[in-house]
């Protein structure tokens, strides 16, 4: 696997080799928000990012690694680290109003990702409920107008990501968000233009509202553009429908594991994924905001990487 430096043209993930590469993101270190005490600090992430044998990370919340390309560049070359992704959040469904809103921080995350080289955005639609208090703040379902907006919304965007930036789009369906379950992530993509929006494939949100990863690989091979890998427990998520739990509860009860404690099967997911013969990441989210301790993370991504690397032929962490 060859790559430029973080800074310069592009990290380039297309080679010869079919190679799923990876990597690992913030979130893996409790990171949720740019700036939060409970989070590990940004130079512990990146340092222990490296301890743990990973060479491509996330860029996480906008404002959590040093926005200034420049500073970012020499942090990032100083540990030898290759950027795969940024994040954006947007809530199309909304309306315009709301659509407007998501524009000036897509464009600013944008421009970081390009200027470290990365290739995707990795895009989360808004939650029906508080990611931390659970309290709803609209109904969780969509009318028919509403997904027009959210098609609509998702279709320019990935226009402006690949036009203006050299992106590209990753919709990354989620938990208590208005897609999460097979049949929403299934007319999402049904509503979306696959030369502009392609699946961020998250196994563990996935499994979360019932989806099939293996499934929607095999339906959908042309779509699946990128991959966040983790796992639920599937005690804890029995308990999260019997009771109907937040994701804020769900995730304070530990509903996501560590690999290969959970479920969906990885190993199966990487096997179909190595199947489609083109390179593609794979990243590392285990969600675990907050951590009890800053000694959390380390052990558990080391062991992680070392797990998910058994698993293919063709998985490489660089």
């Amino acid at each position: 696997m060859t790559a430029t430096t973080p800074g310069s043209e592009q990290n380039t993930a297309a080679t010869t080799e079919n190679t799923f590469i990876i990597g690992t993101a913030p979130d893996s270190w409790g990171v949720w928000f740019p700036d939060d005490p409970k989070q590990t600090p940004w130079e512990r992430f990146l340092d222990e990012v490296v301890a743990a044998g990973y060479k491509w990370i996330e860029l996480g919340p906008y404002g959590y690694l040093p926005p200034d390309p420049s500073r970012l560049a020499d942090e990032l070359n100083a540990r030898a680290l290759k950027v795969s992704a940024g994040t954006v959040f947007t809530a199309f469904h909304r309306g315009k109003d709301e659509s407007k809103a998501a524009w000036e921080p897509a464009r600013r995350v944008a421009e970081l990702t390009a200027a470290m080289g990365g290739e995707h955005i990795v895009v989360i639609p808004a939650m029906w409920r508080d990611d931390v208090t659970g309290e709803p703040v609209e109904n969780g379902t969509l009318d028919k107008d509403q997904l027009n907006e959210l098609f609509a919304g998702h279709n320019e965007l990935g226009k402006v990501l690949r036009d203006e930036y050299g992106l590209k789009q990753q919709f990354h369906s989620h938990a208590d968000s208005h897609v999460c379950s097979m049949q929403e992530i299934e007319t999402f993509l049904e509503g979306t233009d696959p030369e502009l929006v392609t699946l961020c494939l998250d196994t563990g949100h996935a499994e979360y509202g019932g989806a099939s990863s293996a499934e929607l690989i095999r339906r959908y091979p042309e779509r699946i553009g990128y991959l966040h890998l983790k796992q639920i427990s599937p005690e804890i998520m029995k308990t999260v429908r019997e009771e109907n739990l937040t994701w804020a509860a769900a995730n304070l009860a530990g509903v996501m594991v560590e690999p290969p404690a959970g479920a969906p099967d990885l190993a199966e997911v990487i096997e179909l994924v190595e199947g489609l013969n083109r390179p593609i990441f794979g990243i590392v989210e285990q969600d675990m905001y907050p951590v009890s301790s800053f000694d959390v993370p380390l052990p558990i991504a080391t062991r992680t990487r070392r797990y998910l690397c058994g698993c293919g032929s063709r998985t490489r962490v660089a």
